[in-house]
């Protein structure tokens, strides 16, 4: 029996669809969902999923500055999801396959649904790994909830979705193995670039989780729980140190701690979490000299090396300046990931490397490609595309809300003078 987001007496898809109460209610400080209804959108026309979690960590900037009360809708619906346990079994088909529980109580859910499904009461319909092992998705969750919380100070959401919130950061512990602090990854692709296998710490989950640590922190003490929020931030510190220790080479984070041998390419996406710390008023969770030399990096080989520095930043490169062909993900651009590190970009002070970096996914999408409002997920070095109309470029907003934010910063750094490219 699948639990369900919506009251008993009402299906959004198969009329035979059935549901069970949520496990645990959320408080009435907040009542979004009576309120304001239920928001979805897809994923893309080729994954026909609804709210796709990670995915919507990046397109969410558009949702929060547009219509923010949908956004505390959406982020409502996925705290409820949370706080349910749905022993349905269904299969996955990454690696050797095999079942897993629709949703378990503490894991953010992936998706809410497909169309040809019920929504909001058949929840992950996401099928090629289990979803419950991901270590992005629950960091994922805190950090929205809190940037949520800054930019609309609803206390009466953060209130209501405490529970959830709580239960997420607890549900992630059993990733740390050895209780340093760190959680690490289990050698599959158990994050958002599910074609491309991490082991160990890496740069890019374990950076979302130290985000998540400083958030939830600050969501404790909003809510008076000091002690909690004690046990966060010293686990953060721990953790934090470990991340430095196991990553840091000097000009930027590996990609992980493993033994495998692209451990050390260069990811563009490494610094998210410490992005979405510093847009949500928190203190980053690297140095900022260590993040502007891995930007600086990341621009010169990621962008510059990539399509003649015209077609944004390839998700992974080599130190020696060659594409990394280690998976399909490694070797593509995915636009909403460029859009997201041109923010950083910005943010970091970068500016005309930021808005480089913009300008080549802009230009390919509306211009050399022809995309245009049909923006993909991804394309190669040779322009062929992954998924059309997607929904991870809505990421352009986080750039707007860089310049809303640290506008006086940004006309400042405009002036500057331009770094020397060979563009």
């Amino acid at each position: 029996m699948a639990a369900s987001l919506l009251p008993p007496d009402i299906h959004t898809g198969r009329p035979d669809a059935s549901s069970t109460p949520v496990h645990q209610s959320l408080g009435q400080d907040y009542v979004a969902a009576s309120e304001i209804g239920h928001f979805a959108y897809l994923e893309s026309h080729s994954y026909k999923m609804y709210n796709t979690f990670d995915v919507h960590f990046y397109a969410s900037f558009a949702l929060a500055l547009l219509w923010p009360e949908l956004e505390l809708s959406l982020q409502t619906d996925f705290a409820r999801a949370t706080l349910i346990q749905d022993d349905e079994r269904i299969p996955y088909y990454g690696g050797r396959g095999g079942t897993m529980f629709r949703t378990i109580r503490g894991s953010v859910p992936h998706d809410l649904g497909e169309p040809s499904g019920d929504p909001w009461h058949e929840l992950n319909s996401y099928l090629i790994w289990d979803v419950s092992r991901w270590k992005d998705l629950n960091p994922k969750f805190v950090l929205q909830v809190y940037r949520d919380y800054v930019y609309t100070k609803n206390i009466g959401f953060i209130r209501n979705v405490w529970p959830a919130v709580k239960e997420a950061v607890d549900y992630m512990l059993q990733f740390d193995k050895d209780g340093d602090g760190m959680i690490e990854n289990e050698g599959f692709p158990d994050q958002t670039y599910d074609a491309w296998k991490v082991e160990g710490v890496s740069a890019y989950t374990g950076g979302l989780w130290l985000a998540c640590l400083s958030a939830a922190r600050e969501i404790a003490l909003l809510v008076d729980e000091p002690e909690l929020a004690h046990r966060y931030h010293s686990t953060f510190l721990k953790g934090q140190e470990v991340y430095e220790t196991a990553l840091w080479n000097g000009e930027y984070y590996n990609y992980d701690s493993s033994n495998n041998a692209h451990n050390d390419s260069i990811m563009a996406d490494m610094l998210i979490g410490h992005f979405y710390a510093k847009m949500s008023g928190l203190e980053g969770v690297v140095p900022h000299k260590h993040a502007a030399k891995a930007l600086q990096k990341i621009f010169e080989f990621n962008v510059i090396k990539f399509g003649n520095g015209q077609r944004g930043a390839v998700n992974g490169m080599r130190p020696n300046g060659k594409i990394d062909y280690a998976s399909l993900q490694s070797r593509e651009v995915w636009t909403g990931t460029s859009y997201a590190l041109a923010a950083t970009m910005i943010s970091e002070g970068l500016v005309y490397q930021g808005m480089k970096t913009a300008e080549g996914v802009y230009t390919s999408s509306f211009s050399d490609l022809g995309y245009w409002f049909q923006t993909p997920e991804a394309w190669d070095e040779d322009g062929r595309y992954r998924s059309l109309a997607y929904m991870r470029p809505l990421a352009v907003w986080a750039i707007q809300w860089v310049l809303e934010s640290q506008v006086q910063d940004v006309e400042r750094s405009i002036d500057m003078p331009k770094p020397h490219t060979d563009i």
